[in-house]
């Protein structure tokens, strides 16, 4: 790629979001793909980033029935406040792509004001969070600052939630530059064709399977990383490589609130943010009142600070909140199992849950890991489901009585 640095453009020069080429298309086709799979636990959906606008949501194509449908478009209305134009009700007399967006894009000349994103709370409840695109479009800003030139963004994340679409839906549009869809192909290889210039939104899963199966040489490459905790040994053979990595940290309640580009280093706070004396409210200038932060963190001088931990004790899988104590909870009631206990597995292992089982009874252990993958599929959410199961006759544990790792 040959063509210089963007330039980024005054608000005056930039379209609506929802107006600038697929971008509104795109945050449709992952939203409704993202509830219909909760609506479908196990079952195989088509990519979304392949959806076209011909795609039909009902018989003959996704297969939505009237429940279904009615659901997915009430996602849809809250996400985007079509209800502040009143023109839902056409979302349940059409039945294609291309005709959702055409109703979300009237419905969003009316009011683009504000969007709501969904994360899951503490009771593993997907939780409403709602920002006014005004703070979305002025923590971009902030990060466009600190990010440096960007010639290209490469996405391998959906843009229906917070993350995406702040960096592959506002920031791309910010810097006036090309954006690249990159799901559904390994990211080694995405990877490998970066060119200079090149920015990678990816998450912590993707990452390392970036450092498994990509370039050695990352040089003049830069990269994004949010939604959970980045280990600070792949963070520092990334960074070895040449690329230049950038880590978010924030959440679908607070949107971004820092920065850092080491393992070693503490995040920076985003201009126009502060922080609360003990580090645990986090104040806006743009905003009235301030929101409770969802970890500890300590406070080191200067804007900045570190991580201490979740209070929630959820952990990151594929961008989504899991508990595993829910989990846990959730196991020991299976009529085949008397003890339970629940943790996610190292990046090395794929960034997953892992179970270790006390049996009810005498079993053979590969009929019991078959019952409990069955019943796995039906009746947790894919990042839920334990992917390896270990079995003993009591849980492991440390010479003071604690649950330890295995």
């Amino acid at each position: 790629m040959t063509s210089t640095p963007a330039t980024p453009r005054t608000d005056a020069e930039t379209a609506p979001w929802w107006q600038a080429a697929d971008s509104l298309s795109r945050f449709i086709a992952d939203k409704v793909a993202g509830d219909l799979a909760r609506l479908r636990p196990g079952e195989r959906l088509p990519p979304p980033a392949s959806w076209q606008q011909d795609m039909e949501l009902g018989h003959g194509g996704l297969g939505m029935d009237s429940l279904e449908l009615v659901t997915v478009a009430t996602g849809l209305t809250e996400a985007l406040h079509l209800h502040r134009s009143g023109i839902e009700d056409y979302l349940l007399m059409h039945r294609r792509l291309g005709d959702w967006t055409q109703i979300a894009a009237r419905g969003l000349s009316v009011f683009d004001a504000e969007l709501t994103f969904h994360t899951s709370g503490s009771t593993g409840t997907p939780k409403p969070c709602r920002h006014t695109l005004a703070g979305l479009e002025a923590e971009i800003r902030a990060q466009a600052r600190h990010l440096g030139p960007v010639r290209r963004l490469i996405g391998m994340v959906p843009c229906h939630h917070i993350y995406g679409f702040l960096f592959t839906i506002l920031l791309p549009r910010f810097l006036d530059i090309s954006f690249v869809e990159a799901r559904g192909r390994m990211p080694g290889r995405v990877a490998a064709e970066m060119e200079a210039g090149d920015l990678l939104v990816a998450v912590p899963e993707q990452w390392a399977l970036i450092a498994r199966t990509g370039p050695a040489d990352l040089t003049g490459r830069a990269g994004l990383c949010s939604t959970g905790p980045l280990a600070p040994d792949l963070f520092a053979e990334l960074i070895g490589r040449g690329l230049s990595l950038t880590e978010i940290y924030g959440s679908s309640e607070t949107a971004g609130i820092g920065w850092r580009c080491g393992p070693d280093e503490p995040f920076t706070l985003l201009e126009g943010l502060s922080l609360s004396a003990d580090g645990s409210r986090l104040d806006r200038d743009w905003q009235g009142q301030g929101q409770d932060l969802l970890d500890r963190v300590t406070l080191s001088g200067n804007g900045q600070f570190r991580l201490r931990g979740r209070r929630d004790s959820a952990v990151q899988v594929g961008g989504v909140n899991v508990f595993p104590e829910q989990v846990a909870a959730r196991l020991r009631q299976h009529p085949d199992v008397t003890g339970a206990a629940v943790r996610p597995m190292t990046i090395s292992d794929g960034l997953r849950l892992k179970a270790f089982i006390v049996p009810a009874s005498a079993m053979d252990a590969e009929s019991l890991r078959t019952r409990l993958t069955d019943w796995a599929q039906m009746n947790l959410k894919p990042e839920e489901r334990p992917k390896s199961w270990t079995f003993g006759p009591a849980l492991p544990t440390s010479a003071l009585g604690k649950l330890c790792d295995w």
